[in-house]
């Protein structure tokens, strides 16, 4: 029999490996936004108290944000999203995680560019918010020592995303109001069946 005559195709393993990938990747990121908040629930709408103790509970604490955020492929995560009322949040900068705890953001530029965002605390919903395009931010590592970064593009927005998050904020308080109608309509039946 020649391959002509042939006619069903063999399990490539390179495909069952693939497909094997995709599904645990599937079931990190689900376990990972299970523990991540989400709308509705009130510690979102809260502000974050400032760090003071850089312990190595604060260490292992962002150690499992940059976990959280890397299984749920995320490019930011913050405390409050966990939970936990403080003023720290991880991030993606470049293909470096960074973690910044009690951040300022000392420079907005004025020029602004308006881009879609998604938040893991608010889950397939995406609308556009308009934001500076470069910032300055100073803050702490969690080891305490300082941190200055001049960021812009990507960067610069996830970081205002995450400071919006320790003060409350979410980015349907930042979008237009159409946008904020149509988002609310997929976030309100969200809220009905999670009670």
């Amino acid at each position: 029999m020649s391959d002509d005559d042939h006619d069903h195709e063999h399990d490539d393993p390179h495909d069952h490996a693939h497909d094997e990938q995709q599904a645990e990747r599937r079931a990190r990121r689900r376990a990972a936004l299970a523990q991540v908040r989400q709308y509705g629930d009130p510690v979102l709408r809260m502000r974050a108290g400032e760090v003071d103790e850089f312990d190595e509970e604060l260490a292992r604490l962002a150690e499992r944000m940059i976990g959280l955020m890397h299984d749920a492929d995320g490019v930011g995560l913050a405390a409050t999203q966990v939970g936990v009322l403080r003023r720290l949040f991880v991030f993606n900068d470049e293909g470096d995680d960074r973690v910044l705890v009690n951040p300022v953001l000392t420079k907005v530029s004025n020029r602004t560019e308006v881009d879609d965002e998604g938040c893991l605390s608010l889950g397939p919903v995406r609308m556009p918010v308009e934001r500076p395009a470069e910032v300055t931010l100073d803050g702490v590592d969690q080891y305490g020592e300082a941190v200055h970064l001049e960021l812009d593009d990507l960067s610069a927005r996830v970081v205002q995303h995450e400071l919006d998050h320790l003060d409350g904020k979410l980015i349907i308080d930042r979008t237009d109001p159409e946008s904020r109608r149509e988002a609310m309509a997929q976030l309100r039946p969200r809220l009905i069946l999670s009670r």
